[in-house]
């Protein structure tokens, strides 16, 4: 049976302490955009972190006091909004933290992370190259089979070439 048992990571300690002791790690980090803390504690932010910058690219009345709840800070709640409505996260669908180990501590080997939050824009995927593919022509018995070789070359040379040059005017087209 389950009784009692609550969702999400309990992190060592009762539901009213790992309660605020998220609520303190999400202020910690919209505050200071990094902080350094346990593997486990961070992945248990995360979400809570997404949740309130999705609440901020929303940014209506009802957003703004489901964010205050979530963290106890208005002030800290009218930066969080100021900073989507101006764009920060905007083209970005979630995933806006990073996760980056940094070894386990000396004295108990605890997994140490740096959390922060995810500023830079979402780098599109650049279209992928339409490479044509080479026909090989029957070559003609006796005479023209020393030619065939050649002719066959020279095709491949000049589709590689036109491949390069689409692949140039793509690139450039992309970065005007």
């Amino acid at each position: 049976m389950r009784h009692n048992k609550k969702h999400g990571m309990k992190l060592g300690t009762d539901a009213s302490h790992t309660k605020a002791m998220k609520k303190s790690l999400v202020c910690a980090l919209f505050e200071n955009d990094r902080i350094k803390t346990l593997e486990q504690r961070a992945k248990a932010i995360r979400g809570d972190v997404d949740r309130i910058v999705t609440w901020a690219k929303k940014g209506d009345l009802a957003s703004r006091r489901l964010a205050i709840a979530k963290t106890g800070n208005p002030d800290l709640v009218r930066e969080v909004f100021e900073k989507a409505a101006q764009g920060m996260w905007s083209d970005r669908n979630g995933g806006y933290t990073r996760i980056m180990k940094l070894g386990p501590r000396k004295g108990d080997a605890a997994e140490v992370v740096i959390i922060e939050l995810v500023t830079e824009a979402v780098k599109k995927k650049a279209p992928k190259s339409s490479v044509t593919k080479v026909t090989k022509k029957a070559a003609p018995k006796a005479k023209k089979a020393e030619e065939a070789p050649q002719a066959v070359e020279e095709t491949v040379g000049e589709t590689v070439e036109e491949t390069v040059e689409d692949a140039v005017e793509e690139t450039t087209e992309v970065t005007e």
